[in-house]
């Protein structure tokens, strides 16, 4: 069971990374300046060509690992040694991350590490674009933090000496611990939004945070209908599901992406276009819609066998993973667009009187 979650865990990080390496790779062919955007240095800002190496190795090493288990296994070692190594693996991600030294990307780790403080910490520092964007890269990844604290029950459960496997998928303390996990990425970008109204006074971050409080009200009620099946519960969700939906499809479109504005040059997209094929962002849209209500299975009692489950489990939280990556694209480009209508996005800004031309 370590295992497998701890892979779940790896397998999503690195798929996010391969999306991220896309996105950077369709940037620079736009010409979005996303270092600029980003306050990134360009010296050693990630290029897609190392976001590929990264998950590429990481990738490599998690079948490494699952390959090293079933030699173990099959060896007849006993269950605790053999569930040690995917905790050695993670332990070693770990010490990876916060290494001081000048080795495999070291600006780029402890940018992460500084972003990922800054989050938690959402209330007490001035939100950057780049806290409140990763910040929305961890509501698509609830699935990896539920997976990652099953894998930590699990080890501190075995380094006690109390293994039970059933505490750590069943019981009250595990469903608190979910509630808190499944709350927690939405919690923070809504404090995100209350600290951007706090500083510039516009009433829009407030409408913002109540779309991330719909979606911790739609998790709660998903959480809660897993553990009571009733139709009162199942009602209940889809309700608070649809609403959260709408409202996020919504503030994808209108707000974040900037289309479907019907006076635009463009009717129902915007004035100004990266793409030339126009058909490419209805065609983007149409997939968001479909990719955000992939919560539907939730309340639909597919029958499946233990495999077929396990699949799905990693299936639809991939497909989040790759809605937010195509979300990325579009929320990069509008803000791009944005910085260079408000002259933000160079370093001259235009003189508000003509220049001589002596």
């Amino acid at each position: 069971m370590i295992s497998m979650s701890l892979c779940s865990v790896f397998a999503l990080l690195s798929l996010h990374l391969f999306m991220y390496g896309c996105n950077l790779f369709m940037w620079k062919n736009a010409r979005i300046n996303y270092n600029f955007i980003f306050e990134f240095s360009p010296s050693t800002a990630l290029k897609h060509r190392d976001a590929f190496l990264i998950c590429t190795t990481l990738m490599t090493t998690v079948v490494g690992a699952m390959v090293i288990h079933l030699l173990l296994t099959a060896s007849g070692f006993s269950p605790n040694k053999i569930d040690a190594s995917p905790g050695i693996l993670l332990l070693c991600f770990l010490v990876l991350l916060i290494c001081p030294f000048d080795i495999f990307y070291r600006p780029t780790r402890y940018c992460f590490i500084r972003v990922i403080r800054n989050i938690i910490c959402s209330p007490f520092y001035k939100v950057l674009l780049v806290d409140f964007f990763m910040a929305d890269q961890l509501t698509s990844q609830i699935p990896l933090l539920r997976h990652l604290e099953t894998t930590g029950c699990h080890i501190l459960a075995g380094i006690i000496k109390t293994y039970n496997p059933e505490i750590c998928h069943s019981g009250k303390l595990y469903m608190e611990i979910t509630y808190i996990i499944s709350f927690l990425p939405y919690y923070w970008r809504a404090l995100q939004c209350l600290r951007r109204w706090h500083n510039d006074g516009d009433a829009n971050h407030l409408a913002n945070m109540g779309k991330y409080i719909s979606a911790m009200v739609a998790a709660g009620a998903r959480v809660t209908y897993s553990n009571i099946d009733n139709p009162l519960w199942l009602s209940i969700v889809i309700i608070t599901s649809v609403v959260a939906t709408t409202y996020q499809l919504y503030w994808d479109f209108i707000k974040d992406w900037g289309l479907l504005n019907p006076n635009s040059r463009n009717p129902w997209l915007r004035d100004d276009l990266i793409l030339k094929n126009k058909s490419i962002y209805f065609m983007s849209m149409a997939l968001n819609v479909v990719l955000r209500v992939t919560w539907v299975r939730t309340v639909m009692h597919f029958k499946v066998g233990p495999v077929q489950s396990r699949l799905l489990e990693f299936l639809l939280p991939s497909l989040e993973v790759i809605r937010r990556g195509h979300w990325n694209f579009y929320r990069l480009e509008n803000e791009h667009l944005n910085n260079v209508g408000r002259f933000r996005a160079v370093k001259t800004v235009p003189l508000p009187f003509p220049e001589d031309s002596d």
